[in-house]
C-alpha cells in the first residue's frame, strides 16, 4: 500500500471519527485474500470431516478416524452441500440486489435442485406448497426449526460483510429463516459474525464475542457460547473436558431437550465448532481434528471452525497445502460458480455492503483499493423461542409468486 493510499483511507477514518464514529480500514486486496483463505478453511473442514458425519454420536471419534490431509483432498469439495446451497443465496444477492425480498430468497431457495436434508428440506418443501417465508420455517410447519441448517449455510454472510455486523444480522434474518427459527437463524447470525470480524481480528477470543453480539443475549444459542467461553478460560487445554460438559448440558440435560432438534441441533453443533476454534490453538490442523473429533455434524462443524480461522489468519500465512491442487476451473454441483467466480461474486457483493452499511471505496493514485468501515455495534433485534413460538403469520404465495416455483 503507498504512503498516499495510506493517508487518504487514515484520514477518512479520523474524519468519521471527528463525527463520532470509528472506522477500520482495510485494502481491497487483503479483503479479497482473507475471503478467499475463508473459502479454503471452509473446503478443508468439510472434506476431512465428511467421512466422520454422524458416526460419532455422543462420543469422542478417534484420531484415526480421520485421514492424514493430501493436496487432492480439496477437490472433494464441489460436491458438498455444506457450500453449495450457500451459492444460492450468493446468486440471489448477486442478481435482485441486498435489498432483495424474502418472498424473492425463498422462491430461488424453491427452484434448488439438490437433496436436502431436516430444515433445509422441511423449508424449501413449505415452499414449494405455498407457504411463503417466514412461515416457511415456523416450528408449525417445520419440526427440525432449530437444527444445524443455517449455520453451515451462513458462511457467505460473514465473507461478503467484512466488518459489517448488522449486515450478517439482516442476512440471517432473510435467509436463515428460509428454513429455521429461533436458535436456528441465531447459529447462523453467530458464524456470519465471527466471519466479519476476522477481517480485523487475530484474537480467536475477541472473535467468538463479535459473533455473540449478533445474537439475542437471552437466546440459548448465546447461553451456549459464553459455557464454552467460561470453559475455555478454566482450563484453554483440555478440550475433552469442554467436551463432556457441551455434552452433559446441550445434548443430554433434560432441561433443553424441549429446545432441541437431537443431534442435528444448531446448538450442541455450535459447540463443537467452538471446541475446534478455541482450543485449536490457532492451528489450523488442531483445529479441523478437534471440531471434527467432537462427533455429530462433524464435516459441517469444522467448516465453520477453519473457515473462521482461516479468515482470520489470511491467505498467505495458511500452508500451501491446502489450496495447492485446487481445481480452478471446475464448478461446484449446483451452481454456475467455479472457484475464481466465487470469489469475483463475493467481491462484488462485499463492495456494495460496505457502502450500503455506510462505508467507503477510497482509490489511491496507484489505482489500490481500501475499505474504510464503520465500526458499528449490531442489533440483533428480540428474541423468538422454538418451543413457544409467536403464531405464524399466514404468509402464502400469490398465484403469480407460485407460478415461478417451477420445482415440486
Amino acid at each position: 500500500m503507498s504512503r498516499r493510499y495510506r493517508y487518504v483511507a487514515a484520514t477518512l477514518a479520523v474524519a468519521l471519527a471527528v463525527t463520532g464514529i470509528q472506522a477500520r480500514t482495510i485494502s481491497v486486496a487483503e479483503y479479497k485474500e482473507r475471503m478467499i483463505a475463508g473459502w479454503i478453511g471452509q473446503i478443508a473442514g468439510v472434506v476431512w470431516g465428511a467421512p466422520t458425519e454422524f458416526k460419532f454420536n455422543g462420543v469422542i471419534a478417534p484420531d484415526s478416524a480421520l485421514r492424514e490431509w493430501s493436496p487432492p483432498m480439496i477437490n472433494e469439495g464441489f460436491d458438498q452441500d455444506d457450500l453449495y446451497v450457500e451459492m444460492t443465496f450468493l446468486e440471489t444477492l448477486d442478481r435482485y440486489g441486498l435489498n432483495v425480498s424474502i418472498r424473492q430468497a425463498g422462491i430461488d431457495f424453491a427452484n434448488s435442485r439438490y437433496r436436502l436434508w431436516c430444515a433445509n428440506n422441511a423449508g424449501r418443501t413449505n415452499l414449494r406448497k405455498g407457504i411463503a417465508p417466514p412461515d416457511s420455517s415456523h416450528p408449525a410447519f417445520n419440526r427440525y426449526a432449530t437444527a444445524i441448517d443455517y449455520q453451515i449455510e451462513a458462511d457467505f454472510s460473514g465473507l461478503i460483510s467484512p466488518g459489517c455486523p448488522q449486515r450478517v444480522v439482516e442476512l440471517g434474518n432473510l435467509f436463515g429463516r428460509l428454513m429455521n427459527y429461533g436458535d436456528g437463524v441465531y447459529g447462523g447470525q453467530f458464524i456470519g459474525g465471527m466471519y466479519a470480524e476476522a477481517f480485523f481480528e487475530t484474537d480467536r477470543v475477541k472473535i467468538v464475542e463479535a459473533g455473540l453480539a449478533c445474537i439475542p443475549r437471552e437466546s440459548l444459542y448465546a447461553q451456549m457460547v459464553r459455557d464454552m467461553l467460561a470453559w475455555h478460560r478454566t482450563d484453554p487445554k483440555d478440550w475433552k473436558h469442554a467436551w463432556r460438559c457441551a455434552k452433559a448440558k446441550w445434548r443430554d440435560h433434560p432441561d433443553y431437550q424441549k429446545a432441541s432438534s437431537g443431534d442435528i441441533d444448531v446448538k450442541i453443533n455450535g459447540a463443537m465448532v467452538l471446541l475446534g476454534l478455541l482450543w485449536g490453538e490457532g492451528d489450523p490442523e488442531k483445529t479441523i481434528r478437534i471440531s471434527a473429533r467432537g462427533g455429530y455434524d462433524s464435516d459441517c462443524n469444522p467448516s465453520s471452525a477453519a473457515g473462521v480461522l482461516f479468515t482470520s489468519l489470511g491467505l498467505r500465512n495458511i500452508p500451501a497445502k491446502y489450496y495447492s491442487a485446487l481445481d480452478r476451473a471446475r464448478k461446484y454441483s449446483f451452481t454456475s460458480y467455479d472457484f475464481p467466480s466465487l470469489v469475483e461474486v463475493c467481491e462484488r457483493l462485499a463492495r456494495k455492503v460496505v457502502v450500503k452499511d455506510g462505508g467507503k471505496i477510497v482509490t489511491g493514485k496507484d489505482g489500490r483499493e481500501t475499505f474504510v468501515i464503520p465500526q458499528n455495534a449490531p442489533d440483533p433485534g428480540g428474541y423468538d423461542m422454538a418451543w413457544e413460538p409467536g403464531k405464524p403469520e399466514g404468509c402464502r404465495y400469490t398465484p403469480e409468486e407460485q407460478a415461478r416455483i417451477r420445482a415440486k
